[in-house]
């Protein structure tokens, strides 16, 4: 719960605001529970006890959050003491904030802001200057300075003076409107960057503990599914069509690096197997193979790519290389992909974007899901 800052502190969060953060709890605590009885056993308990046991838990802990926020937000109706705010200069950004101070969940109290710009706007307070005295004169809580309408010297004036009134000052970066749900402020010793691509995946830790689901997965699934399976279709495939039991190929994984991706054989071998996808009514595909495709059997030895680490459990799907410098250049952010390990299945799979591209708007889709997953 620490790790996902499931207990967060900030003004503005909420439960609709942390739902994310819910999910990615109960699902990682569900697959350590029931794994933990893989490996351990459940001899003493019945199925349907340790589903309802998980389901429980995770119902008292969201009535606890909601029970939390609930409260919190009585609290802050009934205290009738909002935090008085105002903004210095205006840009785009203004109405934004606006939007949040004027939440009553939120605990603000909007004053107004000050632009050296002339206006009629009754939330317009004053030009920049006149902001120094009214910050005192007023008793205002929290000053919000947008960086872009403000100069060095007026920045480090108002820090001075907030520094030195028992006043809270908060810079609003000039992004040059470059934003994206996915940006954060990152802390260079005392240099702020600003980082458009963030991922929980950027912190060790993070990456650390993926890697260690992903060996515990694919080993159970090579041990206990593959070691059984693999003879059954070999034996199948060889009575069904001529041909090696395992079909490789290249494939781009994470940061573009080239790899090769096993996959149960389902087709005969042509010289278009590089550069075909798989097609409806397809030729070359052989009567195991339909089977195999159909129940995606034909994927599961892409569990040893998951062991040795060329791939991952979840993911986008790894595609083949002549598809990928063909999408790059004609699909936007169709790259992005690749800031992570490709997976056995993905988000994209899951919401049905899967089988044979047939038109632009299919690996459209299919980006778009990669890319927000």
């Amino acid at each position: 719960t620490y790790g996902l800052n499931f207990y967060p502190t900030a003004r503005r969060d909420g439960f609709l605001t942390n739902i994310k953060n819910f999910i990615t709890l109960f699902t990682i605590y569900g697959l350590a529970y029931f794994s933990s009885f893989i490996f351990f056993g459940a001899h003493y308990y019945k199925t349907t006890y340790l589903i309802l046991v998980y389901i429980q838990i995770c119902t008292l802990l969201t009535i606890f959050r909601v029970i939390f926020y609930w409260g919190r937000n009585l609290y802050r109706k009934r205290r009738n003491k909002n935090t008085k705010v105002v903004v210095i200069g205006k840009d785009n950004n203004l109405q934004k904030l606006k939007r949040i101070f004027d939440n009553p969940e939120y605990g603000y109290s909007y004053v107004g802001y000050f632009d050296n710009s002339k206006t009629n706007n009754q939330n317009c307070l004053g030009d920049i200057k006149s902001s120094f005295h009214y910050i005192f004169e007023n008793n205002i809580e929290e000053v919000y300075c947008m960086a872009s309408k403000l100069t060095k010297v007026e920045i480090q004036d108002l820090i001075k003076i907030a520094d030195n009134s028992l006043k809270r000052i908060k810079i609003i970066p000039d992004h040059k409107e470059l934003f994206s749900n996915t940006m954060s402020i990152e802390l260079y010793g005392a240099v702020p960057i600003l980082n458009l691509r963030t991922s929980p995946l950027d912190l060790n830790y993070s990456n650390l503990i993926k890697r260690i689901f992903d060996i515990a997965f694919s080993s159970v699934a090579i041990l206990f599914i593959l070691s059984w399976l693999t003879p059954i279709v070999y034996v199948l495939m060889k009575i069904d069509s001529k041909g090696p039991l395992f079909f490789k190929q290249k494939r781009h994984g994470v940061n573009r690096q080239i790899f090769w991706c096993y996959k149960f054989r389902s087709m005969t071998k042509s010289e278009t197997s590089d550069t075909q996808m798989a097609s409806k009514n397809d030729v070359r595909v052989t009567r195991l193979g339909k089977i195999l495709r159909k129940t995606s059997i034909d994927e599961l030895p892409q569990f040893f790519n998951v062991l040795m680490g060329n791939m991952s459990v979840v993911g986008p799907r790894p595609h083949m290389v002549v598809h990928t410098q063909e999408y790059e250049s004609s699909i936007d952010k169709y790259l992005v992909r690749h800031f992570i390990k490709p997976g056995i299945t993905g988000l994209a799979q899951i919401q049905g974007c899967r089988g044979e591209i047939i038109e632009k708007a299919d690996i459209i889709n299919r980006v778009r899901y990669d890319i927000f997953y």
